[in-house]
């Protein structure tokens, strides 16, 4: 009998692995990337406080429905990066959510820095 491994419950247990090691503090939040089939999420968080400092989404950034997955990854990591820069935010820590780093989350990762966030 063949089983189908579930790709999620996979990269769930590989986040909770990465983020034993990873936590944001007040000096260097966290970045946090979710990504489903539509839509990709941003987040920079203070896990010492518990809050979320800024936020960006294919859903609010104004996003063109035309372009492709990866640019609007890339739109997405430029408008956290200004949401950021904004509260005075410069140095995060990165946590890819237990996706791997390459397209989406690349993409997100590499405007966001291009955009003046360091990680």
């Amino acid at each position: 009998m063949i089983s189908k491994i579930d790709k999620n419950k996979v990269r769930l247990k590989r986040h909770a692995r990465v983020r034993t090691k990873l936590s944001g503090t007040s000096e260097k939040p966290r970045l946090n990337v979710y990504r489903s089939n539509k839509h990709i999420y941003a987040q920079i968080i203070d896990d010492t406080k518990g809050i979320t400092l800024a936020q960006a989404s294919t859903k609010d950034s104004g996003v063109e429905a035309s372009s492709t997955k990866v640019e609007q990854a890339a739109k997405v990591g430029e408008a956290v990066a200004k949401a950021a820069s904004e509260k005075g935010i410069t140095a995060v820590v990165f946590d890819r959510g237990g996706y791997l780093f390459h397209g989406r989350v690349k993409a997100l990762a590499d405007a966001a820095r291009e955009n003046g966030l360091q990680f």
